[in-house]
């Protein structure tokens, strides 16, 4: 009498053990089309201005002026005065001047009393400098007076020169996809950020200049005299 509840038994035990088979099994290929879907779908913006975004940042702007025996060359003098007219137009708080501490000291004066005459003549009272020192380079390492400020500039968020993608025969799925590749675009932002002269013309248009009333009043005469208010500018003629 007990061998008939004993296959009873064993037969549920069995269905459940199918269940959960099936269930791991459904799982699983849930994972699998998951898998696919990753792969095959874009993995980044199309744009190269949402891939490689140019941000208007505080930064620090340097100068490195190479200690000298003499003190400065014209050259250097030329960099300095262009560097103190630069922080007078766009700079905020000090201008930082580290001086290295150690080696060649003649040179390093020298060379400091350069810089102030420098910044002087660039119209900045040398009361706006804050000196600091930090340890000069060992061995034949030229030491370098650095001066620094803050100043609004527009740098490339991103980095360049990464290629998360193989652009050969590899990554098939990368090429089916027919997308541009992540480093596209980003020489060519840097280059931009780098030769924008006024960062905030990046965010806004400047603001517009009044028109010439002279000309205005000219055009406004010859149309009420019924002539032509165009201007005919004669071709530019060769000096050769």
């Amino acid at each position: 009498m007990t061998r008939p509840a004993i296959a009873r038994i064993d037969g549920s035990r069995a269905r459940g053990a199918l269940r959960v088979a099936a269930a791991a099994a459904l799982v699983l290929a849930l994972g699998a089309c998951a898998d696919r879907v990753t792969q095959t779908g874009s993995l980044y913006p199309h744009d190269h201005r949402e891939r490689h975004p140019i941000a208007l940042v505080d930064a620090p702007k340097t100068l490195d002026v190479l200690v000298r025996g003499t003190g400065l060359d014209a050259r250097q003098r030329d960099d300095v005065v262009a560097f103190a007219t630069d922080y007078q137009r766009h700079g905020s708080g000090a201008l930082h001047v580290q001086v290295p501490a150690g080696g060649d000291e003649i040179g390093t004066r020298r060379t400091l009393e350069g810089i102030r005459h420098a910044v002087a003549s660039a119209g900045l009272p040398t009361r706006h400098l804050s000196l600091s020192t930090y340890p000069a380079a060992r061995g034949e390492v030229a030491s370098a007076i650095r001066l620094s400020f803050r100043k609004l500039q527009a740098r490339v968020q991103s980095e360049c020169g990464t290629w998360p993608q193989d652009l050969g025969v590899s990554d098939a799925a990368f090429g089916l996809r027919n997308e541009p590749y992540w480093n596209l675009g980003c020489a060519m932002q840097n280059n931009i950020a780098a030769q924008t002269a006024d960062p905030i013309d990046l965010v806004r248009g400047r603001t517009a200049d009044g028109g010439d009333a002279a000309t205005r009043v000219r055009a406004l005469d010859a149309r009420r005299e019924g002539a032509d208010p165009s201007t005919n500018w004669p071709p530019l003629r060769s000096t050769r």
